[in-house]
């Protein structure tokens, strides 16, 4: 299998990306997420990759932080949910906003997105809803600037609160994600503990 590909960036769109190594053009399948990670064309790049192989097509696609590429994984092992609309989901949403939907069971999120149907979404949000956390996805997303990740912090000291109240770990995330999602002007580790402990 590929791991990933590093080379020359060739050509590059928001749907694709071809990288020049060893005198072979290897094209991927990129979501938009990446494109905006890009180089110019002409600059060395390393792209993750995600190999694709099926009875009669073989298919690259390419991420730029890891864990782009593992919640495409995880995407693609939902049934029904194919790498076009992985791709789909992962490029018409961030990293962080797509986790929280999943984590939060909001499938009308993942069904805003262009692509996904109202069916498709729920059946994400049951198969991964406890496979993904939400609050270390948006505190310590990489693509998120220093500054964002800072900002986001409260959101670890808010679940490491409702843990010292007696909360298990995977409830508290939980507990934190619903609030995120039900009451987004929440911006401090005081006022997500209050909303949290009020809908418990």
């Amino acid at each position: 299998m590929i791991a990933y590909v590093k080379g020359i960036l060739a050509e590059k769109s928001p749907q694709r990306a071809i990288v020049e190594a060893g005198g072979v053009g290897y094209e991927l399948a990129i979501p938009v997420s990446t494109y905006d990670r890009l180089p110019a064309t002409g600059r060395e790049v390393k792209i993750l990759a995600f190999h694709v192989v099926r009875e009669d097509d073989e298919a690259l696609y390419g991420f730029a932080t890891s864990m782009e590429r593992e919640l495409f994984a995880k995407l693609t092992g939902v049934n029904g949910v194919g790498p076009k609309i992985a791709l789909a989901i992962l490029s018409g949403a961030s990293f962080a906003e797509i986790s929280l939907a999943i984590a939060s069971a909001d499938a009308k999120r993942i069904a805003a997105i262009k692509g996904v149907g109202k069916k498709t979404a729920e059946k994400i949000v049951l198969e991964l809803r406890d496979k993904i956390n939400a609050i270390e996805a948006m505190a310590l997303s990489s693509g998120e600037k220093n500054a964002a990740r800072r900002e986001k912090a409260f959101l670890l000291d808010a679940r490491k609160a409702l843990s010292a109240l007696g909360f298990t770990d995977e409830i508290s995330s939980k507990m934190v994600a619903k609030v995120l999602s039900e009451h987004p002007e929440a911006d401090s580790t005081e006022a997500v503990v209050k909303f949290a402990l009020k809908q418990s």
